[in-house]
């Protein structure tokens, strides 16, 4: 196999992240007991080298892999995890933040195949004024170029890897079998619907027709926001391998960690408006919250991308889910119980105490449930987490007896990586009270809430309680 090829086949990709984690061990248990005759101080030495080696080999090894491994690798990048030592978590972080824009890329000449196959043969040097042989990022399932268009417009380019979807199908079968894992620890898991709709929407990734689609629709509803920012899909150039849009300049998510708080809190607010207010605005959003897909720009907005991973709700699906959050809101157990057996939570709510069931609601979405200034940190983060799917958690009676209903992965998986996004940044708000402006038709709660819904009026949208029958101010 060539350096720059992808391992494609299933046991060929398992066994080269198991590799990793296996040889890492070994050396971790090694380094232990050689500490037994070592100094303190050259004993932290020792392991301090020890976690640097993993981590950047894992860099490595997810790098080349790309698909669904890598992108585990992204996701704890910005996760703080229990399972690595406090004192080594922000260096793993570090070190696995570079899958998120630094990621091995292909070399030029692939590049330029995957391009010429897709425009029919039609050189890249016609259809450009200029474009950049290396890339400027490089992610999970493509790397991204900076062009320009003959008639000055500057884009990027993003150009999917040779082999990656046969590498994707592997890695999907491996998914298949976490589903069944996952089956066991939760009887109630539908575990064939849960892996269906996992494939269907990591499949949709592969189709940037699909991409250039929805981020069409969501630069559409956006366009001209004061804060959020979605940049335009160049259609004529776009293809299923390649996708063609407005180049943005912005600052990455790792400058954000660098700003003073208001700043912060600033930008988890306009983060969080945009993931969870889509839904109720367009009745569709992002599922991928990873820090990768957000730029900072100059004028103070946040431009969001990579729109590969989307879902579109029904009217009905959000009207029962805001009934499930008026329950919780109002203290209703019973009432709660029954609406999350409507959404599919519960097959057999008679087995559920609704009190049990309402500390663990409150447990895992509690950040957005209380009526006060709250500060998203790593604790309060690694808290919803355990609570959410840790068999050690004091909930976990609770979890055997609830299902993840297939249509509810893609947001919940949103809402984890908006929680995470926010505990990097520690950002404060009074969550509820952004919230209520969707669900109930609450006053704007923040500066930010004025201006947007006084762009949302400008575009016919009504300030009303647009879903549920019970309206509250």
């Amino acid at each position: 196999m060539a350096k720059d090829d992808l391992p494609q086949g299933r046991v060929r990709r398992t066994a080269k992240v198991g590799t990793v984690i296996g040889s890492q061990g070994a050396r971790y248990a090694g380094t232990r007991a050689a500490n037994v005759a070592r100094s303190k101080e050259k004993a932290a030495e020792a392991m301090d080298a020890r976690h640097l080696e993993a981590a950047e080999r894992m860099v490595d090894v997810l790098g080349t892999m790309k698909g669904a491994a890598m992108k585990i690798g992204q996701l704890a990048s910005f996760i703080d995890t229990e399972f690595i030592p406090e004192e080594y978590r922000e260096l793993y972080q570090d070190k696995l933040s570079k899958l998120r824009s630094e990621a091995p890329s292909m070399p030029w000449k692939k590049v330029k195949s995957v391009l010429e196959e897709e425009w029919d043969g039609e050189p890249v040097e016609e259809l450009f004024e200029d474009f950049e042989h290396d890339a400027v990022a490089a992610a999970s399932i493509g790397q991204v170029h900076r062009a320009v268009l003959p008639d000055g417009r500057r884009v990027a380019v993003k150009v999917q890897y040779p082999g990656i979807a046969e590498a994707l199908r592997a890695d999907l079968q491996n998914a298949q079998m976490l589903m069944r894992m996952a089956k066991a620890l939760a009887p109630g898991l539908d575990a064939n619907a849960a892996a269906a709709e996992l494939k269907e929407r990591v499949l949709e990734e592969l189709d940037y027709e699909f991409e250039a689609q929805n981020q069409r629709t969501f630069a559409r509803a956006y366009r001209g926001h004061p804060f959020i920012y979605v940049p335009d899909v160049v259609t004529r150039l776009s293809r299923r391998r390649v996708l063609v849009a407005e180049w943005v300049d912005g600052e990455s998510f790792e400058a954000a960690r660098d700003l003073p708080q208001e700043e912060r809190d600033r930008i988890g607010e306009i983060i969080y408006r945009f993931y969870y207010g889509s839904i109720y605005h367009l009745q569709h959003f992002n599922a991928d919250a990873h820090p990768g897909n957000y730029l900072l720009m100059d004028e103070g907005k946040v431009a969001f991308l990579d729109f590969g991973m989307t879902k579109q709700l029904d009217k009905e699906q959000i009207e029962l889910e805001i009934a499930a959050l008026d329950a919780a809101f109002e203290g209703d157990p019973e009432r709660l119980r029954s609406a999350l057996q409507d959404l599919g939570f519960l097959a057999n709510p008679k087995r559920v105490d609704a009190e049990r069931l309402m500390e663990h609601v409150k447990a895992v979405g509690g950040w957005y449930m209380e009526d006060r200034e709250l500060t998203i940190d790593s604790e309060l983060v690694m808290s919803v987490i355990s609570a959410s799917s840790d068999p050690r958690s004091e909930f976990f009676d609770v979890m055997r007896r609830e299902n993840l209903p297939a249509n509810e992965m893609m947001g919940r998986r949103m809402e984890a990586g908006v929680l995470a996004v926010l505990g990097q940044l520690h950002a404060t708000r009074n969550w509820w009270r952004i919230g209520r402006e969707w669900w109930f038709c609450g006053e704007p709660a923040t500066e930010l809430g004025r201006e947007e819904w006084a762009y949302f009026e400008s575009k016919g949208e009504k300030r009303v309680r647009k879903f549920g029958a019970r309206a509250t101010t």
